[in-house]
């Protein structure tokens, strides 16, 4: 069993941590779910891949600023379950890849990916994270 190369747009299964879940003192997440891999770049002496992820929620988002509805079509295409889904721009979870909380896609042993997010739909959630960081509205977790 290998793991996915990480790229942007690729969506993976990833114990992500809230900003709230830390605050609180958390180290561990609630709950695994779906995440958009936002960068992925080689860093350092030993060619660490550095990893940015966006999360995938049900919730529907207080501030529509800080989500991006997934199109059901995808939702589909990417095999998630029937809800609505949201990507959230504001909060983000940065780690080096594999790491730890990269998780098998339920009935799916072997499986960390459920495919890529359309470009168009990439660059949405893109300018958008970089939106919410122009204005100071993102928290970002580093997840080592």
């Amino acid at each position: 069993m290998s793991f996915p190369t990480p790229r942007p747009g690729l969506v993976i299964r990833y114990s992500f941590l809230w900003s709230d879940e830390q605050d609180a003192g958390a180290e561990q997440a609630a709950k695994d779910r779906p995440c958009a891999i936002v960068v992925a770049v080689r860093k350092g002496e030993h060619g660490d891949i550095r990893t940015l992820v966006a999360p995938i929620t049900h919730s529907v988002p207080e501030d529509p600023a800080d989500s991006l509805e997934i199109p059901a079509h995808v939702s589909r295409t990417l095999d998630l379950d029937g809800e609505r889904h949201w990507l959230r721009l504001d909060e983000l979870n940065r780690f080096s890849w594999p790491g730890f909380d990269l998780r098998h896609i339920p009935g799916k042993a072997g499986r960390y990916d459920y495919g890529t997010l359309p470009q168009a739909l990439f660059e949405q959630l893109r300018q958008g994270i970089l939106d919410r960081q122009q204005a100071r509205r993102g928290h970002t977790q580093d997840r080592g």
